[in-house]
């Protein structure tokens, strides 16, 4: 099994979460979207939609996180032996799919440093057209792709759009605030999927110096980020790349490579 995914990749945690808490052994490649590493040919072809996670068994590819996931909890399954099968029920499935409607991308960005993101945004657009050039047969995709890109840029200036995330954002941690006074974990009293989809996302309000207006004025919630960070699946996936100094040098590494790359002119 082989996973295409990045420390960055809001989604690629959410399943990487998942395949430590099953303990399923897999194949890890970091394919890293802000240097461009996912609109290379090769996963291009593969993964038109340049998205992460890809997650890889055999001929089966899947894209889509939730799906991912569900496929993990199976193959986990089977591979104990159990004789009742059993896997994440209606109230998890529910909670994953509410998680999963927030879009973190305008919400992430607008809190990105305008300076930063313009200029990997620009960096990024000459990575698809050095692609186009190198793949002519890809040529209209990649053009979707170019497109999608200024797109974006356009979308970041409207105050509406972002309004819209952001009060996405704080419905959906007001109900996990209510939820988590009732219940020790998302879905009850034990750790789930449910709790795997909700993780990176508090980790990303915390990446974003967000954790007191968003996590710590709900007490509940801050509780439950207090008590999850202590996982051995956290500390793994998330904590290793974003605790303490290693969020800096995490964050200074892509931050060097885009900028040398874009002196010297090799997209």
């Amino acid at each position: 099994m082989q996973l295409y995914h990045h420390p960055f990749s809001l989604d690629s945690q959410k399943v990487r979460l998942a395949l430590e808490e099953k303990g399923i052994d897999y194949t890890s490649y970091h394919v890293n979207p802000i240097t461009g590493k996912n609109m290379d040919s090769s996963f291009f072809r593969v993964n038109p939609t340049t998205r992460l996670p890809v997650f890889q068994n055999g001929a089966h590819i899947i894209f889509n996180t939730i799906e991912i996931i569900q496929y993990i909890e199976r193959i986990a399954e089977v591979s104990s032996g159990a004789n009742n099968i059993t896997f994440s029920g209606r109230e998890v499935v529910e909670w994953m799919q509410e998680i999963q409607e927030w879009n973190p991308k305008f919400f992430t960005l607008s809190h990105t440093p305008e300076k930063y993101r313009l200029y990997v945004s620009k960096f990024i657009r000459r990575v698809v057209i050095a692609r186009m050039s190198e793949s002519p047969d890809l040529a209209s995709a990649y053009h979707r792709k170019l497109k999608e890109a200024y797109e974006t840029e356009e979308k970041l200036k409207d105050p509406d759009v972002l309004k819209r995330s952001r009060e996405h954002l704080v419905v959906l941690l007001d109900e996990v605030e209510k939820k988590l006074n009732e219940t020790t974990y998302l879905a009850g009293e034990e750790f789930t999927m449910a709790d795997v989809m909700l993780i990176p996302v508090l980790s990303r309000l915390v990446l974003l110096d967000l954790e007191n207006e968003y996590i710590a004025s709900r007490p509940n919630i801050a509780e439950y980020w207090a008590m999850v960070q202590q996982r051995p699946s956290y500390k793994k996936v998330i904590g290793k790349y974003f605790n303490g100094w290693r969020k800096h040098k995490t964050l200074i590494k892509t931050w060097c490579f885009v900028r040398i790359r874009s002196l010297l002119g090799r997209y």
